[in-house]
């Protein structure tokens, strides 16, 4: 018997998962997906449960119920991935041994990578791209008066890039809703150098946070949250003061993938950017959030990528020239 082994069980893990088990004979695959535990979060959900658009139940279901038949899954902690060796080892389940490799292990934020910014979590300081935190942070918004709402981005890249500005325009309304509006200054600091990545959407978005009287502070690199005097820090000695701040903390892939040598200090797993293969390793395939492609970290992203596995994968086994290319296509 043949082994396919998925690492993660989020959009593109379950994805490859889904779609290979259309594929493969069950007489000759097994197909096994690991991850850490049976909670999948509709994470585009997250931006709107602080606003009281989405309820915490509606974005919160099992991922066994999204995994087809005939697919084992395997609820467990990574400890090791081991390319040469072809071995998976977990911390409650054993090894895992395969013949083909996929890995989506996703990334997330790290609000320690930045000075004093775990320390002043959920104490005037909050975020939404967790679940706890997106929670935490629907009690707070509705307890805040009024003051200085600061929006920020410590670095890129992170997933879903308009996401942060997404919230600023929500926020407006949620005041406006609340009829405070006009006691909640806005502002909106990120490290790029205007509202967005592009050049033709932040024309538009600049205009419409000048509509909307939020403020852009662009070309901040963050450097350290002060929770005492309530001021972010840039690198170079600007200082932003808040209320309230929205963090959006740098994001890392896998701490595991850092540990096993499979990544880089960031926990992004290097592969080609059209095959999404690691180097001199062809029976191994990584998609989603947790590569270094330059896309953005997005389901859609995920969803493109894996109709290039798919393809290719298929092609692995039947012997085949794997002709499909990825070209970063989101939408």
């Amino acid at each position: 018997m043949k082994k396919l082994v998925i690492l993660g069980a989020g959009c593109g893990g379950t994805m490859m998962a889904n779609k290979m088990r259309r594929h493969l004979d069950r007489k000759e695959w097994n197909i096994t997906i690991i991850d850490k535990d049976n909670i999948h979060d509709y994470q585009p959900g997250y931006l709107f449960v602080p606003f009281g658009i989405n309820t915490e139940k509606e974005i919160r279901k099992t991922k066994r119920e999204f995994i087809r038949p005939g697919i084992d899954f395997i609820i467990s902690e990574l400890v090791n991935v081991d390319w040469d060796k072809q071995e998976i080892a977990t911390a409650t389940r054993g090894k895992f041994f395969y013949d083909i490799l996929i890995m989506s292990t996703g990334c997330d934020v790290r609000p320690e990578e930045v000075e004093g910014l775990a320390e002043t979590w959920e104490k005037n300081v909050y975020g939404y791209y967790r679940f706890d935190d997106c929670v935490a942070l629907k009690k707070a918004l509705s307890q805040f008066q009024g003051g200085k709402l600061v929006v920020n981005i410590a670095e890129m890249p992170i997933k879903c890039p308009v996401a942060p500005l997404e919230f600023a325009f929500l926020a407006d309304w949620h005041f406006h809703q609340r009829g405070i509006r006009d006691k909640v200054e806005i502002e909106f600091v990120t490290p790029l150098t205007g509202a967005f990545t592009k050049p033709v959407a932040t024309q538009v978005l600049t205009e419409a946070c000048r509509q909307k009287n939020i403020k852009i502070t662009p070309n901040f690199a963050l450097g350290s949250v002060d929770g005492d005097r309530k001021v972010i820090q840039s690198y170079d000695g600007t200082e932003v003061n808040y209320d309230m701040l929205v963090s959006i903390p740098p994001n890392f892939g896998s701490q595991v993938m850092i540990d096993s040598g499979v990544a880089d200090p960031m926990g992004y797993i290097p592969v080609d950017k059209y095959t999404l293969q690691p180097k001199d390793h062809d029976n191994v395939w990584v998609l989603g959030d947790g590569t270094n492609v330059p896309t953005s970290k997005a389901g859609a992203v995920a969803h493109f990528q894996a109709d290039i596995l798919e393809e290719n994968i298929m092609a692995f086994i039947s012997g085949d020239v794997q002709h499909a290319r990825s070209d970063g296509h989101a939408l």
